[in-house]
């Protein structure tokens, strides 16, 4: 049986080479003698109930000024159910664009095709809400449009963070302490007067030691995280943001996160996730396209994108 791995992602010409989680899975299945598959959401289509795409084949290299090589597509749409597996590795904002494409590639997985993550945990699974099913591992956490429970939640904790729920990459977080003469115009802004949802959760101090991203392999954590310590003045952990990177070995802490989540994320066929833990404290779930995995890597030694290579074919063969 060919073994044909297809990939959904951002322009792979604009990635970061050194710290492409994506590019990591896509060497590791190259290197395993798959044949690689490049799409883009503009090459997907679905026609009298099928889905094609106008996929390029794709070659890689870990070479930081010529990493790729790209075919030319074929003149006509190809059954995406010609490829064994796709990696759906679209980054967010997780907007109607990307759920009309979860529900093409949820067509060619109902016709056989391994889809990583699965399209429809995809669309239930927000990345920060998704928290909401495990409270017991989460500060306390507000999810609304109201200016006026956000107020009670302020005056509550004294001291909070604001995030809207479809981003990435630490944009748009605020911080926001009693007595901060911009706080009605952040909510304003936030929360679009009242017409947008975004989640307020109590300020976590140990941000100071990092935001933690923790991978997990069919619910199985590895053994390390990579702590994302913000920048001076600043309050996000984020890389994006600014923060730097020290990789540590999980807590017993994070261990009991990782456990009480595990079994969903394996459950719901979130093969490969990263979440992330403040101090104690779980923050957010990330299912679209997780990040560190060549972080980790390069500090411990690792192959985390081959572990979850080995185990989509142990799927495919099931």
């Amino acid at each position: 049986m060919p073994k044909n791995l297809g990939i959904v992602m951002d322009p792979i010409e604009n990635i970061k080479v050194y710290k492409d989680s994506s590019f990591a899975m896509l060497l590791a299945a190259q290197a395993r003698g798959w044949t690689l598959w490049y799409m883009e959401f503009k090459d997907l289509l679905f026609c009298s109930g099928q889905a094609y795409a106008f996929m390029r084949p794709l070659e890689v290299r870990d070479d930081t000024k010529n990493w790729f090589t790209l075919g030319k597509a074929k003149s006509a749409p190809v059954p995406l159910t010609n490829l064994s597996v796709i990696l759906m590795r679209k980054d967010p904002p997780f907007d109607l664009e990307y759920i009309v494409a979860t529900y093409l590639l949820e067509q060619a997985e109902a016709a056989g095709t391994l889809v990583v993550n699965k399209p429809q945990a995809l669309r239930d699974a927000n990345e920060k809400l998704y928290t909401a099913w495990f409270p017991e591992c989460c500060a306390p956490t507000l999810v609304t449009r109201q200016e006026a429970a956000l107020r009670g939640f302020l005056q509550e904790h004294q001291d909070i963070i604001l995030k809207p729920l479809d981003g990435m990459g630490g944009k748009s977080i605020f911080r926001v302490t009693k007595g901060d003469v911009n706080t009605s115009v952040i909510f304003e802004l936030m929360t679009e007067n009242e017409q947008r949802f975004i989640m307020a959760q109590r300020y976590i101090p140990e941000i100071t030691q990092g935001d933690k991203r923790i991978l997990l392999i069919n619910g199985e954590a590895v053994p390390y995280g990579l702590a994302r310590i913000p920048a001076e003045g600043e309050s996000r952990g984020n890389l994006a943001a600014g923060g730097r990177a020290e990789g540590v070995t999980l807590s017993e802490r994070d261990k009991w996160i990782c456990a009480k989540v595990g079994p969903k994320l394996r459950e719901q066929g979130l093969l490969f996730v990263g979440i992330d833990v403040i101090g104690h404290y779980l923050t957010e779930i990330n299912v679209t396209s997780p990040t560190c995995i060549r972080e980790l890597d390069n500090l411990y030694g690792l192959d985390i994108a081959g572990q979850l290579i080995n185990l989509i074919e142990e799927k495919l063969t099931d």
